[in-house]
């Protein structure tokens, strides 16, 4: 279990969960060693707990018919609380006072934990509350992740007060000396075999606990105690309505509530950005936070309290007395209440003001970003987390409160595969926000003495201090033509046992990872000594004429086929299957010699490299675009930045015109069969061009489909499906999401094993001999299932692509 400590200002938890934009190779074996432990101890738990709550937010969201409209709804209401988060502030501090109680806005950590500990000092002083058993003033708790950020319970525990948590997790965390793996299950990395252990070597009970109800009878009981003798509780607040003090607790538990109302006085704590304006504001809320977390329909406790309670505390030593009987204040029926509503701003207003940053203060606290994840489902939180926050919001928050080099140490773990884009609950860019750290950190890095040596030898537009891997895979496309220029000869050096050394100690690339091998003749090279436009438009006519179909305004079309870098310099056979698909469906193929999308330069943080590449692109699609021509893309990853990142780039109506008119592969033949195209034309399951099997692949072939992370995002797997039918295939998708390879990040030394660990997830699913054949949509995900299944993982677009004669 994860040691507590935050003498230094981190926890364990934030403790070597990444890396910096500097990491030297000691450095980098120790993250890697950090990883592997949590992959072999905590790892199981972790997984096994997300996935669950992933598979049920699917459910749920698949059954909720207003969705979107309700995603929407929240994103605009967080909108409009930042934007006028003084002015609530101020609201709310009037409607509190008029109910009685008392607001605190908290400048920092310290701030908000001495004001804490002056209010249970002053109460303790006066309270009718049974002495704690150690004749200390005595709080209760539930969980709250801004307690957490605080670190409020060392704050008072160091002044003599005792805390007690009463969220199940956060008690067993506590019993354990241990630290939240989630900010939602915080004991998710535990086993209940561990807990049992913990709790029988902790209690001693008569008999040792064996089943969860037993842990669960237990611990309410002992935390029942422990309510009734507080002299303060404190909570968090899920919500907190401005225009009538009104505080929303939203739990599964039910501890919360007592947590508010069995104390005498209540103190809640919450980040400024829990503000919303009114009640009204609540209802997508409450409907969202419930199914995001944990997938349920509505959680099992919903309290509003708009405190303090005019209603009397109960009376514990006279339970059958009706409440409110005696008021007596030697009794513990007092109704001399208190409520302190706590806001900490602790880095929040400095968020606000950072365009960068600001969305992540649209956060709800749901996890469903990290139970999307797949690199938070092998290592959890204490791998995937900073000194408070864990997952992918993780990066937002922790760079917002404790500083960038906390954000550092996890970042990279964040592949930007955006399964967290669909996830949020309220529609937050948190690939953004990990990018955009990212480059913060690596501008922040100190130059490094050997900066000279690649300052002007490299196309990017990044300042000294970056990291030598970074800066390698941030310049894949110039590698790759230099080596696709020198092959085989640079083929033959990647395999040697030195070159692997030295790329493994200079670069971080681990040498258990196989290289790509570089093709002599890239895609755009071989396209022209084909023929070029010309001899496309030809075999685009007779594809025509030998399908005997009369072509429609909607299949009179001609492509820009993108030459991404994988196809244009390593898998040219995809690359060439597209063109022929494409032909034989009676569209004419343009592959020019493009610039790269600036897809690899973001993933390393490099944003102005980014930028740069993306003016590039449009600028030299812009006559094609004017012409009407379509862009067709073979890697979902460089689509995904054509639709979703050039948005951050491109001038409004440019991105438009890009992101309209580009297409993925199998999408864009989708639609040609949709509109006439002959599907005769294609190879299929039974060969020949004849259809097998029907529509909806029936009887068909077993052929097993895993599509990229960010296609899925795009919402793209189904086409790719529905033409792997009409060609006669019965395709089973897979329901890992991620293959764990993620671009570079797979073969990095620090992050090898977790890259494994996630791909073998997906590789157990794929195995079954039954399955004759696997495609893969994406360069990353392809490689990955060769390294795994040690068989050919082509691309769907080559399995239905007419033969190479055509």
């Amino acid at each position: 279990m994860a040691e507590r400590s935050h003498a230094s200002g981190q926890s364990e938890g934030g403790g070597g969960g990444g890396t910096a934009s500097h990491t030297p190779s000691n450095s980098r074996a120790e993250t890697a060693a950090h990883l592997r432990q949590l992959l072999e101890t905590e790892g199981d738990a972790i997984h096994a707990h997300t996935s669950v709550s992933n598979l049920q937010r699917h459910e749920v969201f698949d059954e909720t018919d207003d969705l979107e409209a309700l995603r929407s709804e929240a994103r605009a209401i967080k909108e409009d609380a930042i934007d006028r988060l003084p002015a609530l502030i101020e609201t709310v501090r009037e409607a509190v006072e008029a109910n009685g109680g008392t607001v605190y806005v908290a400048e920092d950590a310290a701030d908000a934990n001495a004001y804490v500990a002056d209010v249970v000092d002053d109460r303790a002083a006066t309270s009718t509350a049974a002495e704690s058993a150690s004749g200390r003033p005595s709080v209760v708790k539930s969980k709250s992740m801004t307690t957490e950020e605080l670190d409020l319970n060392d704050a008072l525990e160091s002044e003599g007060i005792e805390v007690t948590e009463t969220d199940l997790g956060e008690w067993v965390l506590q019993v354990a000396d241990d630290t939240p793996s989630h900010i939602v299950g915080p004991a998710m990395h535990l086993t209940r075999e561990e807990i049992a252990e913990l709790f029988t070597e902790q209690f001693d009970p008569d008999e040792e606990f064996e089943t969860a109800e037993e842990l669960t009878r237990f611990a309410r009981d002992h935390l029942g105690e422990r309510i009734r003798e507080a002299d303060v509780g404190i909570t968090g607040a899920n919500f907190v309505v401005a225009e009538s003090g009104t505080i929303t607790l939203v739990t599964n538990e039910g501890n919360a509530r007592k947590c508010a109302v069995t104390p005498d006085t209540h103190v809640a704590i919450a980040g400024v950005e829990k503000l919303i304006p009114s009640i009204r504001d609540l209802e997508p809320f409450v409907d969202l936070i419930a199914k995001s977390a944990t997938g349920q329909e509505i959680s099992q406790y919903v309290t509003m309290l708009s405190p303090p309670t005019e209603s009397p505390t109960l009376t514990f030593d006279e339970p059958d007395e009706p409440i409110g009987a005696n008021t007596d204040a030697e009794t513990n029926g007092s109704t001399d209440r208190e409520f302190h509503l706590v806001l900490l701003d602790n880095g929040r207003t400095e968020m606000r003001a950072d365009d960068q940053l600001r969305e992540t203060l649209y956060c709800i606290r749901c996890g469903a970003c990290s139970n999307s994840c797949a690199n938070f489902q092998a290592v959890g939180g204490h791998g995937f987390g900073g000194e408070t926050y864990s997952g992918g919001i993780a990066t937002g928050w922790e760079a917002g409160v404790h500083g960038q080099d906390s954000a550092a140490e996890f970042n990279d773990l964040c592949t930007g595969c955006t399964r967290c884009v669909d996830a949020c609950p309220v529609k937050i860019d948190i690939p953004w926000i990990n990018t955009v750290v990212r480059d913060r950190v690596n501008r922040d890095a100190e130059p490094e003495a050997y900066d000279f040596l690649v300052d002007g030898l490299t196309p990017d537009e990044e300042s000294g201090g970056l990291d030598l891997g970074k800066r390698f895979f941030g310049n894949i496309g110039t590698v790759a033509k230099l080596g696709s220029a020198t092959a085989p000869v640079s083929n033959w050096l990647g395999e040697t046992a030195p070159v692997r050394s030295l790329l493994e100690r200079t670069l971080g690339i681990d040498q258990r990872r196989e290289l790509p091998s570089f093709e002599r003749q890239p895609l755009v090279d071989w396209f022209d000594a084909r023929g070029g436009e010309q001899e496309s438009k030809r075999r685009a006519a007779a594809g025509r004429r030998a399908a005997h179909d009369e072509p429609t305004d909607a299949l009179d079309r001609e492509v820009v086929l993108y030459p991404d870098v994988y196809t244009n310099y390593v898998d040219t056979d995809r690359g060439k299957a597209a063109v022929r698909t494409l032909e034989a469906l009676g569209v004419p193929v343009s592959v020019p010699d493009l610039p790269e999308s600036g897809r690899a330069p973001l993933s390393q943080g490099m944003v102005t490299t980014a930028d740069a590449q993306a003016s590039k692109v449009y600028a030299a699609l812009a006559e094609d675009l004017d012409a009407g021509r379509d862009v067709v893309v073979i890697e979902p990853s460089d689509l995904a930045a054509f639709q979703r990142e050039y948005e951050r780039f491109l001038p409004e109506r440019s991105f438009e015109r890009l992101r309209d008119n580009s297409y993925e592969i199998c999408e864009f033949i989708f639609g040609l069969l949709e509109n006439g195209a002959n599907p005769a034309a294609l190879s299929t399951a039974g060969g020949g061009g004849e259809r097998i099997g029907t529509e909806n692949g029936d009887d068909g072939q077993p052929i097993a489909y895993h599509s990229h992370c960010q296609q899925r995002t795009l919402d793209l797997e189904a086409p790719t499906v529905a033409v792997l039918e009409r060609c006669g295939y019965a395709p089973r998708t897979s329901t890992v999401e991620c293959c764990g390879m993620a671009g570079s990040f797979g073969y990095k030394r620090e992050y090898y094993e977790v890259s494994m660990d996630v791909g073998d997830r997906l590789a157990s699913e794929l195995e079954p001999a039954s399955t004759d054949l696997v495609v893969a949509s994406g360069t990353s995900c392809g490689d990955q299932l060769e390294t795994l299944l040690d068989r050919t993982v082509p691309h769907p677009v080559e399995v239905i692509a007419p033969d190479r004669g055509w």
